[in-house]
C-alpha cells in the first residue's frame, strides 16, 4: 500500500509570506518518510465546505507542482484533480509535458469534470451542462493521449478543433498517467476503464468502494480492458491521526478490494500532520500487503 498527501489547505500557517515555507518543508518531509505522491487542487477560490470558505488562500495548481518539482526527487506529482474547463485541452497537454520534464518523469495527469461553478462564474470561466462537461473530458483526455504519440496531426471533435498536435519535448518514458478522478458509475468509471491508467475514488467506506469497484470491472469488461491494469486510489479525508487503529483498519480492507494507494488530507499544520504520519503511520501502512 502506497500513501500520497494531497495538500487541499493554504490557510495554515495565516501569514500568506510562509506559504511558500511551510509547502516545501511539508513535501520534503513527505518525500524522506517515503510517500509515494503529492497533490494539490485545482481551485482558484477555496472550496466552500465545513472547514473552509471561498476567501481563503488559494494558488495555481500547476504553478504550485514546477514549484515543488525543484524541491523533490521522487515523488509523482499531479493535482487532484484538473478540471476540464480551466485549461485548453491542448495547453493542459503542454502543461503536464512541462511538469513531467522538468520533474524527470514524475508528472501524473490528474483530471475530472470541473465543478465549482462560484469560482467559473467569479472569473469568467466558461460554465457548461454537466452533459457537455463529460464530451470535452473525454475530447480532452484523447487530445493529451494523441499529443503525448507520434501523431502530429489534427484533432477534429465536438468541442475542440486542433490543426496539429505537436508537442516537443515529449514526455519522458512515455506518456504521464492518467488518473480520472470522480465516482460517478454511468459516466466517470466508463471513461476511466476506456482511457485511464488510474481512477480515483473518495473512501466512503471499502463497502462502497467495493461496490464501485464492481462498476469498473464491468466498464472494463465491455471496453474490453484489463481491469487490474488500472490503478485505484482513494481520497480518504478521515482523522487519521486522532483514530490511527481505525484507519489502518480501513486501509487493509481497502488494500483487500486493490487499492494501491491512500492519498491523506492534512486536518491540521501540514508540517506537524506529514510528521506525525511519518512517525505513526508510514511503517505500519508499508507493511500492509
Amino acid at each position: 500500500m502506497k500513501l500520497g498527501l494531497h495538500y487541499w489547505n493554504y490557510s495554515t500557517p495565516a501569514d500568506p509570506a510562509l506559504i511558500a515555507p511551510t509547502l516545501a518543508e511539508t513535501a520534503r518531509i513527505a518525500e524522506q518518510a517515503g510517500f509515494a505522491s503529492f497533490s494539490v487542487m485545482d481551485h482558484y477560490f477555496q472550496m466552500e465546505t465545513g472547514r473552509s470558505v471561498a476567501d481563503e488562500p488559494m494558488l495555481e495548481g500547476y504553478t504550485t507542482l514546477g514549484y515543488l518539482a525543484a524541491l523533490t526527487e521522487r515523488m509523482a506529482l499531479g493535482l487532484l484533480v484538473t478540471g476540464v474547463m480551466y485549461r485548453h485541452p491542448g495547453l493542459l497537454a503542454k502543461i503536464v509535458t512541462s511538469l513531467d520534464v522538468l520533474s524527470g518523469g514524475r508528472a501524473r495527469l490528474g483530471i475530472g469534470a470541473s465543478w465549482y461553478e462560484r469560482e467559473q462564474y467569479g472569473l469568467g470561466v466558461p460554465v457548461v451542462p454537466v452533459a457537455e462537461r463529460f464530451e470535452r473530458l473525454e475530447e480532452a483526455i484523447r487530445i493529451c493521449l494523441q499529443m503525448w504519440s507520434d501523431d502530429n496531426g489534427p484533432f477534429r471533435g465536438k468541442h475542440y478543433r486542433l490543426a496539429e498536435t505537436l508537442c516537443v519535448p515529449e514526455p519522458i518514458g512515455g506518456h504521464p498517467p492518467i488518473m480520472i478522478g470522480g465516482s460517478g458509475e454511468r459516466k466517470t468509471l466508463r471513461l476511466v476503464a476506456r482511457y485511464g491508467d488510474a481512477c480515483n475514488l473518495f473512501a466512503t467506506g471499502p463497502d462502497e468502494v467495493a461496490r464501485k469497484l464492481d462498476v469498473l470491472r464491468a466498464h472494463c469488461a465491455a471496453e474490453d480492458r484489463d481491469y487490474d491494469a488500472v490503478t485505484k486510489t482513494v481520497l480518504y479525508n478521515g482523522p487519521v491521526l486522532d483514530r490511527p487503529a481505525a484507519f489502518l483498519d480501513d486501509a487493509r480492507a481497502y488494500a483487500g478490494l486493490g487499492v494501491g494507494e491512500i492519498q491523506l488530507v492534512p486536518d491540521r499544520h501540514p508540517v506537524s500532520f506529514a510528521h506525525q504520519v511519518a512517525e505513526h503511520l508510514v511503517p505500519a501502512v508499508a507493511a500492509i500487503g
